[in-house]
């Protein structure tokens, strides 16, 4: 798979973004906060290896299951199938998962929501992600 169009696709979508933040009202734009997180997460010191070492993430089958997830957080649209918990414990069995591994994520996550939207949606999005970390942090790290 050629990523070029792809990237030069997402640095332009940013581009646009950096000039106004606008609220989260597509699946366009939870596409762009997907894309946005994980290039991010992907490079990550502290959690990076978790996708790209531990599990080694086939970004081709999860990047469509991540929009579906926060398309689905974001509009209820009933669209996503799967089942977080038992897959992060999974990954928890081949390298534990602390709590600074929650927070880390989280806070990536809600620093690229603030870098690029604004809204009633974002401060949803960043109250679910929230609670998704908190929940995540109780089932696997302290159970």
């Amino acid at each position: 798979m050629n990523i070029k169009p792809i990237l030069k696709n997402l640095s332009r979508r940013k581009s646009m973004h950096k000039l106004m933040k606008t609220e989260i009202d597509t699946k366009q734009d939870i596409k762009l906060l997907v894309d946005t997180f994980y290039e991010k997460v992907k490079i990550d010191a502290t959690i990076g290896f978790f996708f790209t070492e531990v599990v080694q993430v086939n970004w081709e089958n999860h990047l469509p299951k991540m929009y579906e997830f926060w398309e689905n957080i974001a509009f209820s649209t009933g669209n996503y199938k799967g089942n977080p918990i038992e897959i992060h414990k999974a990954i928890h069995i081949q390298h534990a998962m602390n709590q600074y591994h929650f927070d880390h994520w989280l806070r990536i996550f809600l620093n690229t929501i603030d870098e690029l939207f604004e809204g009633d949606k974002a401060a949803f999005i960043k109250e679910r992600a929230t609670s998704i970390s908190t929940f995540m942090k109780i089932k696997i790290v302290y159970n």
